[in-house]
């Protein structure tokens, strides 16, 4: 039962006197505000502010948070985008006195705690990568790429050479393209092959002596290891060209296998997808990357280095000698790169192992269970996600991919993403993480399997329990119309 008095709006729901808190007196407060601010600073009248006790603020959105959607309240199944739970223990270490007081101005002197958070976090995520050479400051995974195809182009023009042009398959996120144009490199897109993999034969047709790097999701965007990836790195490197794993997927080779170890010579992190930082809302996020050790030199400044001394070590700031600069304020997104590196800490190597492990048994077992009203057009099993195809059900009875997102709403769930990767016709694509428990997945599948065989009509009009249902979503980001009322469903 829904409080509908509580989400009115806050001036609705004001009276004049109610108070949340009342402040002390104090010294200052003796004299003229005149005296102590200056004119252009003052207001002629007090804000028109509603006036509320705390019990009327706090439950206005409280129950306002609750018709949202995040991942403390719902399974959140979205592939590529891995939606994994987020431990409070990593919030509050994050709180903890000396971290999130610390000012970002602060000395090398008076942040050496901060600073050997970060450089053990620097340390772990090259491990982790088999990738020496790590920077922590971009702000996101989008940046990340952008940073390391950067810093590729530094290398190059360190060397003399002229290379123009980035390669990466038709599955790759869309943020690769974006990245290579805007360093300023030409983008060629690999045509999509019918098993899902790298064509081998037609990436060899553009490398030449101008190829500069080739863009690589492995495990891939269909959720499929590239088992041609040994073979893909060494015709890069022959050329002269590197390779970038990006890292969106990392999540199914943590403690397994390391990009570094299988040709990659530069990728980036999503600290939300892998190491269960915050995800969404558009930030904070963090996307550090981690490079060979000849590619260190152009990396984005500062970088944490360690010195040991007679009595303990000092952690100090370095900018490499050939650094490309800064591509972000101070150090990166702080909070953010410490809920990861508490995730790491807490894990340890072998919780490491068995969080991919986990994760990628959770998405075969979905996937055996949901592919026979489903198919997986690609790939006999699959890593931690999987892209099911909706054509077949559309074809016979017309319900959409789009449909069985809509409807998954009124069984409680959010959808898992839909019509992306473009090389599968009617996409869903399905991400449990390592999370979830077998009763929240079973309870998943059964809504999927439920909605297949249901009146076409009625999942045609869904979603039947939101306040909101199926808007122009176009028109609605273009020309958004806003209203004081909280929309509550029936």
């Amino acid at each position: 039962m829904r409080n509908t008095t509580a989400t009115l709006p806050l001036f609705d729901l004001a009276a004049p006197g109610r108070r949340a808190t009342r402040f002390s007196t104090s010294p200052a407060s003796s004299g003229a505000l005149s005296d102590l601010l200056p004119a252009s600073a003052l207001a002629s009248n007090p804000p028109p502010l509603p006036e509320l006790a705390e019990a009327d603020i706090v439950r206005h959105f409280v129950n306002l948070s609750t018709l949202n959607m995040c991942v403390d309240t719902h399974f959140y199944p979205l592939g590529s985008c891995t939606m994994k739970y987020n431990p409070k223990r990593h919030e509050r270490l994050c709180r903890l006195p000396g971290i999130a007081d610390l000012h970002p101005h602060a000395t090398e002197e008076d942040s050496q705690g901060m600073l050997a958070l970060l450089y053990e976090m620097q340390e772990m995520l090259g491990e982790i990568a088999g990738l020496p050479a790590v920077s922590l400051q971009p702000a996101a995974g989008a940046q990340g790429e952008f940073t390391a195809l950067l810093t590729a182009a530094a290398y190059f023009r360190d060397r003399g050479e002229k290379r123009t042009k980035v390669l990466f398959p038709s599955s790759a996120h869309g943020t690769n393209p974006a990245s290579a144009a805007l360093a300023g490199f030409d983008c060629i897109q690999l045509p999509p092959t019918t098993n899902g993999f790298v064509d081998i034969e037609e990436l060899k047709k553009h490398l030449d002596e101008t190829t500069a790097v080739f863009m690589v999701t492995n495990p891939n965007t269909l959720g499929l290891f590239e088992k041609e990836i040994l073979q893909i790195s060494k015709l890069l490197h022959d050329v002269g060209g590197l390779v970038y794993i990006d890292g969106a997927n990392m999540n199914a080779i943590v403690g397994v296998t390391r990009p570094g170890d299988f040709g990659g010579d530069m990728m980036h992190y999503n600290v939300h997808k892998t190491f269960t930082g915050p995800h969404g809302a558009g930030g904070p996020g963090a996307g550090p990357i981690a490079v060979r050790d000849f590619l260190g030199d152009y990396l984005p400044g500062p970088i944490i280095r360690k010195t040991n001394t007679a009595t303990s070590p000092q952690y100090s700031l370095i900018t490499p000698p050939k650094s490309i600069g800064r591509v972000r304020s101070f150090f990166g997104n702080v909070g953010i790169l410490l809920r990861g590196a508490f995730y790491l800490r807490t894990l340890g190597p072998q919780g490491l192992r068995e969080m991919t492990e986990q994760a990628v048994l959770n998405a075969n077992y979905m996937k055996a269970r949901l592919q026979d009203v489903l198919p997986v057009p690609q790939g006999e099993f699959c890593m931690h996600e999987f892209v099911a195809s909706a054509k077949a059900l559309k074809d016979e009875s017309g319900v959409s991919a789009m449909d069985i997102a809509k409807r998954l709403l009124d069984h409680g769930f959010h959808a898992p993403t839909v019509y992306f990767p473009l090389v599968v016709p009617e996409a869903l694509m399905i991400e449990p993480t390592e999370t979830e428990s077998k009763q929240t997945l079973d309870a998943f599948l059964d809504a999927v399997r439920e909605i297949v065989v249901e009146d076409p009509e009625m999942v045609h009009e869904a979603p039947h329990t939101t306040c909101v249902r199926r808007p122009d979503e176009v028109g609605a980001a273009r020309n958004p119309v806003f209203c004081n009322t909280a929309c509550i469903p029936n």
